[in-house]
């Protein structure tokens, strides 16, 4: 587990509410500015959010993808919401889109993905205040009929992070509406850890060894091994807030969430 920062899509990072539950909802999308348009589209999407976007269920969070086949794209986040706030729509509907397809749209190259992500406090750690600055989003594509397996294994990860490393902060979110198209690999589930210096990345992997410490000696190959029959493969992205381009400016409160 790469440098078991152990950290998801998603989305998604966010701008966080007490009570939210697995019926509210992130709302993501990923967006490629063209080439030659990039100082426009930020122009524009900065703009956007600070007059629609900066408070709310409305609020939201724009993140920038520093590696991988989406470097260089940009993640839109709006949430957490109901299902139903998307009947209502934004407020101001008609001078939003407008602002948007005037402003945005026109400097993408069209080639969006949209997401909603439930965020799981049950198997997260918001136990401190923070203001975003990078997440380490580590996605997993689930096995069809394995969820419960994989949530055992969730579980087990989750009380090694609780007695090792419990200063960590990060959010655990699942793909509200997972597709079955021609993709090679499906987002199902984030795991996302927020934090501060690059320097993490420098740090010795020492997950194995607190596994084995928590679970007992000669544990951690079965994990693994148990980890591969239910998943189909993993990735993961690193994820830059960018507060110029939010509505939002990051921050999160350590409100009781578990």
């Amino acid at each position: 587990m790469k440098k078991v920062v152990l950290s998801i899509v998603l989305c998604l990072p966010f701008a966080l509410l007490a009570q939210a539950t697995p019926e509210m909802i992130f709302s993501q999308v990923m967006l490629t500015p063209k080439p030659d348009k990039i100082t426009e589209f930020e122009a524009g999407i900065s703009a956007h959010n600070k007059k629609f976007h900066s408070e709310g269920l409305q609020g939201a969070t724009v993140y920038w993808i520093a590696n991988g086949k989406n470097s260089g794209k940009y993640i839109w986040n709006t949430g957490p919401m109901p299902w139903a706030a998307l009947d209502a729509g934004h407020p101001d509907k008609a001078n939003h889109e407008g602002d948007w397809n005037k402003n945005v749209a026109p400097f993408t190259t069209g080639n969006d993905e949209a997401f909603f992500f439930t965020a799981d406090f049950a198997n997260s750690n918001f136990s401190k205040d923070f203001t975003q600055k990078n997440l380490s989003v580590f996605m997993l594509d689930i096995k069809r009929f394995k969820n419960m397996e994989f949530m055992e294994l969730m579980k087990k990860v989750k009380k090694v992070y609780a007695e090792k490393m419990p200063e960590r902060i990060y959010g655990v979110y699942h793909n509200a509406m997972p597709s079955n198209d021609d993709r090679t690999f499906e987002r199902d589930m984030g795991w996302v850890e927020f934090f501060d210096s690059m320097g993490i990345f420098g740090e010795d992997d020492k997950f194995p060894q607190y596994y084995e410490e928590v679970h007992g000696a000669n544990t951690f190959l079965d994990f693994v091994k148990a980890f591969e029959n239910v998943t189909n493969g993993d990735m993961m992205e690193l994820w830059n807030f960018r507060a110029d381009l939010s509505g939002t400016d990051g921050k999160v409160e350590a409100i009781a969430r578990q």
